[in-house]
Parts: structure tokens; C-alpha cells; sequence
């Protein structure tokens, strides 16, 4: 008698986001996250497995829900579910990044066991499965981008940038002496402009087809409704190609992004920019045309915004998404981010949307935007013990946020976890970590489990290096998940499976104290230590942790300065294979751990 394809926060009559503050989340890529070798174990390919999906689907993740459940998952995070193009792909398969329709589910995501069922029932059931188990979904978004050849070429030709197509080749972005690696600025938009390698890619862009020809882009579109290769007729026709993307700094070394086209978000040129223009100057890409939050023109393609600003709405409204990532959310035109977040909320008060803020101290332009926690930096000051980052962050950075942000060792963009200095124990120890820091909200990588040393992707904190961390022999090495075939290591020998579902009883019975104030700071002094003492006059949790994984440390704890009391029940949750323990103690005690040892108790 339930709907089930309703949000959770619409089947318990929510009315706020505030859910999300205690959510443990699981992040996945279905399609490395369920693939497996199911018709050879020595051999994926989806190619020659007529019988079976090889690569992941919804039906297997709803097979995968009992295990996450057991692990205490309460929301999955999906990286982009939606159609992808084939088109100029990097790899073999591809980057869901590459949206080629942003209301269409992507048909590679059909299991071949159910025939002929279509792929958005099947993403129907799973949210309806995961709903079932108390799980929300959660999913990404890219406004900014899509795929070269997007579905909405056809109908919507103006929303896009147009190049001559003769001139691909040479297009890249213009490199600019004077300048170092740094974004647009108002003062450098003369040095900008006067630029002679900016002056040769200005004149690669030419106005959109129907623009140039309307009866011959009528035609043209009559003529190739439907077609999934229409992008190369296109170019026969007209001459014209969308162009790649690149980054928004200046003088940086990335290639271009080869799969994928900035969208036109305004009719006219950035404001500070049109006195360095020729009056002829078609629509162009540039730093600050793609940096719209800085530099925005005076005229939105306001069809395109409507669109945009419907899409989580959409994937509410029809699936029961629960929430949302906004990809580089604060790069869009401040106006349209805030109708993004506004109408999503407005549909739904209970859709909670994650901010791509890499950088904790916007934490709070992104509260007032109306974001609900932030993506956060955590993985990269983690495994910088000794530098002091990671005191850094657990004393000074995330006592004082305003929003909380994703508490995790690893994303889908960074070196895994385990792959990292000290590999396995570090793993074991930020996970551990991450359960328990103020302001966090715990996030565990799909593949983070099982110990993966394998990235997805080369993103942050890496480099080209960064994707030969296999052995040489492994038939996935070198492969990165975001592009490639990729089949996760389920079969390692080791894992923290058991320790993430304690993990997540320790978290889930003690959040009110988590979320309540922040923790008393131990050791301040010494940057390998941690320890946090959550207290409410009755109870408390205790964390203690050793960064230092060379030597065993004596650590000398006074709860009675916190708690005013001369005896304690401790509770060891977890510490060592000692686990659910109980001490009686005084005001203060010593503790002995372990090189990267890290325990939890309960105190009363």
C-alpha cells in the first residue's frame, strides 16, 4: 500500500534535507561497481556475451542491496546514470560525463536477463528496491557540459558553441605569456585579449547552422530525426563541429577534454569582455567565458536555463531520486545555480543537493546558495600526516564549518585509499576516521571495501602514474573505470567489510552526540595524534587515533577534565581484537596504540 517510487523524504511527509547531516554513503559507478567476468572468469567482454551483462546494471545493483545494507548504508551515490555519448570517447567505453541526453537513462545500464524490459523500469525498481531497504539515491549532475554530439543538437542548435570544422586540428587553448597558471581576471582581460594566439582561436568560431542556412538546417533536421550519427553529416553539410572543452585556468597543461562541449548559457558575450570584440564575433569559448559565475553576459538563453533547472526535478518527480551532486554548481551563472537549487527544493523540501566546493572555507557561500553539505577536501588533507594537514583538518577546519561536508579518503577522482603511503593500514585507519569527524558526513568509495588500489579516474591529486598501480600482468592495468571495461578486485583476500557495518552501528547509536556540539580537542600539540571527546553531560565517545605508523604511542586521556567526574564506564567499541570491552576508570587513564592503531569507545 506504499509508493515506493516516491522520495523517501515525500513517503515520510518531510519537509527539510536535514537527513542527510547523519547519512552513511556508498558511492558508485554502476558500471564497474556490478561488472564481473560472468561468462568467462579469465575474460570480460560484453562483446561476446551474448547471455549475460558483463558489465554493471540496475537488476545486479539491486542484487548488491542486502550487502550494503549489511555494511549500514543508508544512501547511494550514483556518478551519472544518464545517456552517454560514444563519441570522441577516451578509452574503450567512454565517460558518463559525456551526457548525451540529460532525461534519458542510458541503455547500457538494461540487463540482458530481463529480455526486453526497458532500462527505466529497471531504474524504477531499483530505486523502488532501495526505498524498500530504507536507502535513498542520489544522484549526479552536469549542467555546464554535454556530449559533442548531445541529443539536443537537433532541436536546439543555438545552445551550442560552433567551430570551423577544418580547423579541429589546431584547436586547443590559447597559451598566454604574461600570465601564469591563473583563472580570468577583470585587470588581465586586456592582456586576455591582445593576445595573438587568443586573436587565431577567436577566428576558429563560426555562428550555429541555422544561424549561417535556415532553410538548409530545416531540411537537414527533417532529414536526420533519429539519427545517432547525425554529427558527421553535420560537418559534411556545413563545415561546422562543436568544439572540445578545456579547462577555465590559463596556461594550464591539461589537453583538451576531447569528449565533451561547453553549452551556451547566453545569447551575448561576457559584459567585461564585448569592448575587446569585434562586432562580427560569433559565440566563442574562452577562460572567462566558461568561468559564467565571474563573467556573465547580459542576455541568458533562457530556454536552456528552463531546461536545465528541471532536470533534478525531472529525476524526482519520475524515479524518486532523493538527492542530488550539482557538478561545478559554482561555476554556473549565479542566477541560474540558485533557480537549479530553488525549484529542486520547491518540488521537494526533503532533496538534499551536494555542492562540488573542493575548498572547505566556501562552505558558507554554498549554505547560502541553499546547498546542503559540500563535496569537501578531506581526501586530500587525510594522508598528509605529517605535513600536519590532517590535524590541521580535524582541529581547526571542521570544528568551524557552517555546512558539513563529505567525510571521505577517497573519491571517484582520486588515488584510492589503499594505494597510498602505508596502502592497507592507511586505508583501514582514515576509514575508521571518517566515521566519527565533526561536521562529516561518512562517504565510502564503491571498491574502498575490498582494499581497490585502482583509481576510476586521474582527476585530483594524481597523475598519469597515478593509473599503473596494478601489477603489470592484471588484465585491468592501466585501465581507469571512468573510461574503460574495469572489474573491481572482489576476490582480495582482505577487506573491511565487517569493520565499516561496526563502523556504522558505533555511528548511527551515538549521533546524537555527533551532531550535537563539537568534540573536545586532544593533544593539540602533537601532529600525529588525534583525539576527539564528544560529551553531553551524561554520555560520551571517545576516538583516539595514531598517525604515526612507525612506533606504538602512550597516550595519556583526562576525561574527568571534560566530563567533572572522578569515575568513567569505558566501553571499548573497537580497539584491537578487543573489541566491546568494558573498563572502569578514574578521571584520567592511559592508553597504548598501536602503529595507525585507532579506538573507539563509549564513555558514561
Amino acid at each position: 500500500g506504499r509508493d515506493y517510487s516516491k522520495s523517501l523524504g515525500r513517503m515520510r511527509m518531510e519537509n527539510d534535507s536535514t537527513w542527510v547531516n547523519s547519512a552513511i554513503i556508498y558511492g558508485s559507478f554502476v558500471r564497474s561497481t556490478t561488472a564481473y567476468s560472468h561468462h568467462d572468469p579469465e575474460f570480460f567482454s560484453d562483446l561476446d556475451s551474448q547471455q549475460y551483462s558483463e558489465s554493471g546494471t540496475f537488476l545486479k545493483m539491486i542484487f548488491m542491496l542486502p550487502y550494503l545494507e549489511r555494511m549500514g548504508f543508508d544512501t547511494l551515490y550514483f556518478l551519472p546514470v544518464t545517456s552517454y555519448s560514444d563519441k570522441f570517447k577516451k578509452g574503450e567505453l567512454g565517460s558518463p560525463y559525456s551526457v548525451k541526453d540529460f532525461f534519458s537513462i542510458d541503455e547500457r545500464y538494461h540487463d540482458r536477463l530481463l529480455g526486453d524490459m526497458n532500462v527505466e523500469e529497471e531504474f524504477t525498481a531499483f530505486v523502488e528496491a532501495a526505498h524498500i531497504m530504507g536507502m535513498r539515491v542520489v544522484l549526479d549532475f552536469i549542467p555546464r557540459t554535454s556530449a559533442r554530439d548531445s541529443a539536443l543538437i537537433l532541436k536546439n542548435p543555438e545552445w551550442f558553441y560552433w567551430i570551423d570544422a577544418s580547423r579541429l586540428k589546431d584547436y586547443k587553448p590559447p597559451r598566454i605569456e604574461g600570465l601564469g597558471f591563473d583563472q580570468a581576471r577583470v585587470e588581465t582581460l586586456p592582456l586576455i585579449y591582445s593576445n595573438e594566439n587568443v586573436r587565431k582561436h577567436l577566428s576558429m568560431f563560426r555562428d550555429s547552422p541555422e544561424k549561417l542556412n535556415p532553410e538548409k538546417w530545416r531540411n537537414f533536421v527533417s532529414h536526420h530525426e533519429g539519427n545517432e550519427n547525425f554529427l558527421d553529416e553535420l560537418v559534411k553539410e556545413f563545415g561546422l563541429i562543436t568544439p572540445p572543452g578545456f579547462s577555465d585556468w590559463i596556461n594550464d597543461n591539461q589537453p583538451t577534454w576531447d569528449d565533451i562541449t561547453f553549452l551556451r548559457l547566453y545569447k551575448d558575450h561576457p559584459t567585461e569582455s564585448r569592448r575587446f570584440l569585434p562586432e562580427s564575433q560569433p559565440p566563442y569559448v574562452l577562460f572567462d567565458v566558461v568561468k559564467s559565475s565571474f563573467f556573465p553576459g547580459s542576455e541568458p538563453m533562457s530556454n536552456l536555463w528552463e531546461s536545465i533547472e528541471n532536470i533534478m526535478p525531472f529525476y524526482n518527480e519520475k524515479f524518486g531520486v532523493d538527492g542530488a551532486r550539482l557538478d561545478m554548481g559554482h561555476a554556473l551563472p549565479r542566477e541560474l545555480e540558485l533557480r537549479i537549487i530553488r525549484k529542486a527544493k520547491e518540488r521537494d523540501p526533503s532533496f538534499a543537493i551536494i555542492a562540488e566546493e573542493l575548498v572547505m572555507g566556501n562552505d558558507e557561500k554554498a549554505r547560502r546558495s541553499g546547498y546542503d553539505c559540500i563535496l569537501g577536501n578531506t581526501w586530500w588533507m587525510e594522508p598528509r600526516i605529517n605535513e600536519g594537514k590532517l590535524k590541521e583538518l580535524l582541529y581547526e577546519v571542521l570544528p568551524s564549518m557552517r555546512l558539513p561536508t563529505l567525510a571521505g579518503i577517497e573519491t571517484p577522482d582520486t588515488p584510492r585509499a589503499a594505494a597510498r603511503k602505508n596502502g592497507r593500514r592507511f586505508s583501514r585507519f582514515a576509514t575508521i576516521l571518517n566515521y566519527f569527524l565533526p561536521h562529516g558526513i561518512t562517504y565510502i568509495n564503491s571498491g574502498q571495501e575490498i582494499f581497490e588500489i585502482q583509481p576510476m579516474n586521474l582527476g585530483l591529486d594524481n597523475d598519469e602514474e597515478g593509473r599503473y598501480v596494478l601489477p603489470p600482468n592484471d588484465p585491468f592495468y592501466g585501465k581507469l573505470a571512468f573510461f574503460d571495461p574495469y572489474v573491481l578486485h572482489w576476490n582480495a583476500d582482505d577487506d573491511l567489510i565487517d569493520l565499516i557495518s561496526l563502523l556504522s552501528s558505533i555511528r548511527r547509536s551515538n549521533l546524537d552526540l555527533l551532531n550535537s556540539n563539537n568534540p573536545k580537542l586532544l593533544w593539540e600539540e602533537d601532529k600525529t595524534s588525534v583525539g576527539l571527546f564528544y560529551w553531553n553531560g551524561v554520555k560520551g565517545l571517545l576516538m583516539v587515533a595514531n598517525g604515526d605508523f612507525e612506533a606504538m604511542k602512550e597516550f595519556h586521556i583526562d576525561l574527568g577534565f571534560h566530563t567533572w567526574r572522578g569515575n568513567h564506564k569505558v566501553q571499548w567499541k573497537l580497539k584491537g581484537f578487543d573489541g566491546q570491552s568494558e573498563w572502569d576508570v578514574g578521571g584520567d587513564f592511559h592508553l597504548s596504540l598501536g602503529p595507525g592503531e585507532v579506538a573507539v569507545a563509549e564513555v558514561r
